[in-house]
C-alpha cells in the first residue's frame, strides 16, 4: 500500500484511472492526458494510478524519469488509497447514465444513446459545479476560486 500525502497546491498530484478501456495504449492514453489535462494544468509532482499495463508501459516510465516526477501504483478496490476515485467513478457514471436517459436529441428512434461521448463537456463542467459533501464546496471553487456559469443556470426552475 502506498501512503497518499496530502498535496501542498493545486494539481500537484494528479490521480488517474481510464473508466473504459479506452485509450488502448501507453502512447494513446498519454497523449489524452496530456491534451485534457497537462495542457490546462501543467505537469504533476506525483501521478497514482492503478496497475493497469496502460500506465506501466515504457512512454509513462520514461516521460515520468524525464520530468523527474513520481508515478507510484496502488492495489485496485483498496478503500484507503482509492476509494475517494471509486467514488468519483460511480458519480460520472451515474451521470452518463441519467444525460443519455434524458438526452433526447441524442437518441435514435429506437430509444438508444449512440453519441454519448459528445456529452462528456457538459458532465465535466457540471460535475465540477456539484458541491461535493466530502468538502462542502465545488471542485471549481476549490481550484479556481469562483464558479463558472452555465447554461442549466439560465433554466426557468419550473422547468427543471
Amino acid at each position: 500500500m502506498i501512503h497518499i500525502q496530502e498535496p501542498k497546491s493545486p494539481w500537484e498530484a494528479f490521480h488517474m484511472y481510464w473508466i473504459t478501456s479506452l485509450p488502448p495504449s501507453g502512447d494513446s492514453s498519454y497523449n489524452a492526458c496530456l491534451n485534457r489535462v497537462i495542457s490546462h494544468t501543467g505537469l504533476f509532482k506525483n501521478t497514482i494510478s492503478d496497475r493497469d499495463p496502460k500506465f506501466k508501459s515504457a512512454i509513462w516510465t520514461n516521460l515520468h524519469r524525464f520530468f523527474e516526477t513520481n508515478l507510484s501504483f496502488y492495489t485496485k478496490y483498496h478503500p484507503q488509497t482509492d476509494g475517494l476515485e471509486e467514488r468519483m467513478i460511480q458519480t460520472l457514471e451515474d451521470m452518463i447514465r441519467r444525460f443519455c436517459a434524458y438526452g433526447l436529441e441524442f437518441k435514435d428512434s429506437d430509444g438508444f444513446t449512440h453519441d454519448w461521448c459528445t456529452l462528456i463537456p457538459e458532465l465535466e463542467l457540471e460535475y465540477k459545479k456539484s458541491v461535493h459533501s466530502s468538502t462542502g464546496q465545488t471542485p471549481c471553487m476549490l481550484e479556481k476560486g469562483w464558479n463558472p456559469r452555465l447554461p442549466t443556470d439560465t433554466l426557468r426552475k419550473e422547468l427543471i
